[in-house]
Parts: structure tokens; C-alpha cells; sequence
């Protein structure tokens, strides 16, 4: 099934999925068509088709009714979506006002990037119509620069180093400025861009002018910024700051686009029946998704030993679930510019009354693990305290696992920074003890046992820190059990 197969809009798939019914249409049938006419018209005869929803013994899926009931389940209640409202274009303003602040302190003259998650973060990342600028070989840049007023209040100045014939497109961006037009330094194709922008009114006065590089700049623009006169300077932990804190509107954004992650995967996990794939399940989630307006970015759904894959492989995929199947979801989405990035751990439900015909030898351990990823992500939830180091968060998670046998299988730090991107800094390893936890920083907390040829188990959820006691979650409601994800 592909995307282009389903309506996001009406929940409806387009094309019909692997092993559904196929339905009647007025038209006659092709020759193909008609030889799978006789095929379906063949297995009705034998014994026909069976909704697999209500987990009957059949066999073959109806995979439209699986993808149907799990875009019910999830629309029965959208109450996660009310809070988020998209980033007013003031508050954009603020941000670029933090960050020359941040330059001030730090000596630098101007804060350089390109388009990317950055240049969203700054530029205007929730207006509806945003037109993506993908990086290309022309310089594209923009500029924020530390002014002091007179009365020594420091605020940014935006420009931008733009090709003359892209100045247009530059203007109609819609990107928050004090300023009624923007202040763009263009430069001709036949020109050196870096000379062109060095030169400009920007640095004038300014021999080697110092620019702090973001952190998704490439590598051959900062050559070229040297190369012309520039001096480049990584990013300070000042500057990282600005973003790191989120403010209230991002907490409210953070907080719709990752419960309704959690919940798109707890209203699906009813509607999963033995027999479909883990791209069939991929698909599934995904739709749902679409359907209640989440856009996509990645999920990664794993049974049984591709689970000790954290984030699998070229060979998973293929394999079936079954009720004995520990299924892993690792998936995120994005919604008004912000990202969501959970996972679960579960098993599907077995029709009352019906034993499995093959007893699962690995159930016991199934649900010790489960349980000992619990405490630890329990654990690490406790040590997210404002001033405490991001080492901390690790190792007390970390040690709950060690406790119990199983530190041979967390091989992965247990979290990081989520924001506009899903994986921002601060990251949470047992190394990083030079970060203290700052109130408005947000975490994902996602310890895992991974066994190879078994299962894994990782249960994920985002955390937000508070001025004082114990940080807030933001995925709604956590893990309860096996069957209750």
C-alpha cells in the first residue's frame, strides 16, 4: 500500500490493499482482472472471506477494514490537538533577539545559516503555506546580528545573502521582521558570493568580521565564508541555549504532535490481527496519521527478533505478526513544525477463550523485560530535575538495567533533545556531565533491552523540565502493560 493509495481526507484506501476483497466496479474487467474475479470468486466458494478486525480464523486479511477501524479508533477523540496553536511571528522575532544576545556575550559578530531545521526555527516554521528551500549550490544565507541601542539594549538585526534573481522569491517567505521590507544583500552569478557578502554594508568598518556557523551549515559555505575574510566559530553552549528552552507555545505544539503520536499507535493496536506484515502495519500507522493531518517523517514497526534491532535493517519488513509477537514501535511525526518521537512495546490481543496451539518459550522473559524497561524509564523520569547534569538522567536508567542483568542489551544513549527536530541537543549519555538540565528543556526518555535473536523491548516518551519537582510528560499517558501500551 502506498500513500498515494489512500484519502487521508475521507479515510479511505484508493487502490485496494494486499488481500482485501476486491470490490465490484461498473466497468467491464480487464483480462487480469477477470482471471482474479475467478480467483476471489474460487475462495468465496471454498470457504470465503473473514474480517480479520474481529480476529477470526481466515485466511486472508482484509487489510482496508484493519487500516479503517484504526483511523476510527483514532478520530473518536482528537482532544489532544486543542492546545496547539501555531508559533505567533513575534515570538520569532524574541527568538532572534535571544540568540544576539547570546552573540553579544559571546563576541561574535553575526550568527551565519542556510536553509534547514535551524532557518525554520528562526525564520517562521508554522505558517501553513511555507514553501521548503532546499539547499542548493547558490549561497543562500541568512544573517542574524547583535545591534546594541543607545540605551545598551541588545537586539538582531535579520538580513539575508541571497541570488539576485531569488530576491523576489526571498520576499514572499513571510518571514516575521521589525523591518517593512527585508534587508537582502544579492549577489549576480558571476560573482564570489562570500567577497560579495563581506563587502557589503552588513561588515562595513569590520576587517575579519567573526561569524558563529550553525551546526547544519555545509561544510563548503564556511570555506568560502573563510576563504573571503570571515573568521567561523562553532556554536557556544549560549547560542545552543536559545533553542534548547522551549517556551510555552512550543511545549503546547510538542505536547499535541506526541500524544497523538502515542495515541494513533494505542488506537491501531485493537484493530492488528495475525498475518500482517511490518510494512503492512508501517502502512497502517501511517495513514492514520495522515488522516487526523500529522505529516509524515519515520516509523519503524519490528516483531519478535527484529525488535533487538533498535532501529532495524534492511531485512525486516516481511516478517508476520502473530499473538505471540512482541511488536516494537518507534515512530515520529510532525505537526505545525514541531516532531514527535515515541516507541511502544507490545503484544496484540488473542481472541478470549483461544490457547496457542504452540506455547511462546519466551513469554516469561518477554514480560520481566518489559517490566525492568519500565523502572528504568521510571527512574530516569525522577532524575529530571532542574541542575541535574544529563548524565544523571542516563545512568539512572541505566543502572536499574545493569541491576537486573540485562546491561549487555541497553546499547543506546537513553535520550536526547526534541524540538522542530526529533533529535536535538541536549543528549542524554552517561558522558555528558558538563549539561545541567535547564527548566523548559525537553527530553525524550527511551531506555530499551535489546536481545539478539529474541525480542527487544523500548518504551519512549517526552519529558519536559520544571522549575521545581519532578518533570512534566507530554505523550499523555504512559505504558501500563503488554497489552495496554
Amino acid at each position: 500500500m502506498s500513500l498515494r493509495e489512500f484519502d487521508s481526507e475521507k479515510g479511505q484506501l484508493l487502490h485496494q490493499p494486499l488481500g482485501a476483497v476486491p470490490k465490484p466496479k461498473p466497468k467491464p474487467l480487464s483480462r487480469v482482472a477477470t482471471v482474479a474475479a475467478a480467483v476471489v470468486t474460487t475462495l468465496l466458494l471454498l470457504g470465503g472471506f473473514h474480517h480479520r478486525c474481529s480476529h477470526s480464523t481466515s485466511t486472508v486479511l482484509d487489510v482496508a477494514k484493519v487500516q479503517q477501524c484504526s483511523i476510527d479508533n483514532l478520530k473518536a477523540d482528537l482532544s489532544f490537538l486543542d492546545s496547539a496553536r501555531p508559533i505567533e511571528a513575534e515570538e520569532f522575532i524574541d527568538r532572534r533577539d535571544r540568540l544576539a544576545k547570546a552573540l553579544a556575550v559571546n563576541g561574535v559578530d553575526a550568527f551565519v545559516l542556510e536553509p534547514g531545521y535551524t532557518f525554520q526555527y528562526y525564520g517562521n516554521i508554522s505558517q501553513v503555506d511555507w514553501e521548503p528551500w532546499e539547499p542548493e549550490e547558490r549561497p543562500f544565507l541568512m544573517l542574524i546580528i547583535p545591534q546594541t541601542s543607545a540605551d545598551g539594549e541588545v537586539s538582531a538585526k535579520t538580513a539575508f545573502l541571497s541570488p539576485h534573481f531569488e530576491e523576489g522569491r526571498v520576499r514572499m517567505l513571510g518571514i516575521p521582521s521589525r523591518d517593512e521590507t527585508l534587508d537582502i544583500v544579492i549577489w549576480e552569478e558571476h560573482w564570489n558570493p562570500y567577497e560579495t557578502l563581506i563587502k557589503s554594508r552588513l561588515f562595513e568598518g569590520k576587517t575579519t568580521p567573526k561569524l558563529m556557523a550553525d551546526e547544519e551549515i555545509r561544510d563548503y559555505i564556511v570555506r568560502g565564508l573563510d576563504s573571503a575574510g570571515f573568521e567561523t566559530v562553532g556554536l557556544t553552549p549560549q547560542a545552543e541555549l536559545v533553542r534548547q528552552l522551549k517556551s510555552p507555545a512550543e511545549v503546547e505544539l510538542l505536547r499535541a504532535v506526541n500524544t497523538g503520536t502515542v495515541v494513533a499507535v494505542r488506537a491501531m493496536r485493537p484493530c492488528l490481527v495475525p498475518g500482517l506484515t511490518e510494512d503492512q502495519v508501517t502502512d497502517i500507522l501511517d495513514n492514520s496519521m495522515l488522516a487526523i493531518g500529522f505529516s509524515l517523517f519515520f516509523n519503524i514497526v519490528l516483531f519478535e527478533e527484529h525488535g533487538a534491532l533498535p532501529h532495524g535493517g534492511f531485512v525486516t519488513g516481511g516478517k508476520k505478526l502473530t499473538y505471540d509477537s512482541m511488536i516494537v514501535i518507534d515512530v515520529g511525526a510532525h505537526y505545525l513544525g514541531y516532531s514527535s518521537d515515541i516507541c511502544r512495546s507490545f503484544l496484540i490481543d488473542r481472541p478470549e477463550g483461544q490457547r496457542s496451539a504452540v506455547p511462546d518459550l519466551l513469554r516469561e522473559e518477554k514480560e520481566n523485560v518489559w517490566q525492568i524497561v519500565l523502572d528504568a524509564q521510571t527512574a530516569a523520569a525522577k532524575a529530571f530535575k532542574h541542575n541535574n547534569t544529563a548524565a544523571s538522567v542516563d545512568i539512572a536508567a541505566r543502572t536499574v538495567i545493569e541491576d537486573a542483568g540485562y546491561g549487555y542489551g541497553f546499547t543506546h544513549r537513553l535520550g536526547h533533545g526534541i524540538g522542530i527536530k526529533a533529535h536535538e541537543s541536549p543528549y542524554l549519555n552517561k558522558w555528558n556531565t558538563g549539561v545541567l538540565l535547564k527548566p523548559g528543556m525537553t527530553f525524550t526518555n527511551e531506555p530499551g533491552i535489546y536481545l539478539e535473536g529474541k525480542f527487544g523491548v523500548r518504551h519512549e516518551d517526552i519529558y519536559l523540565v520544571k522549575e521545581d519537582g519532578e518533570a512534566e510528560m507530554l505523550t499523555g499517558q504512559r505504558a501500563k502493560g503488554l497489552r495496554e501500551p
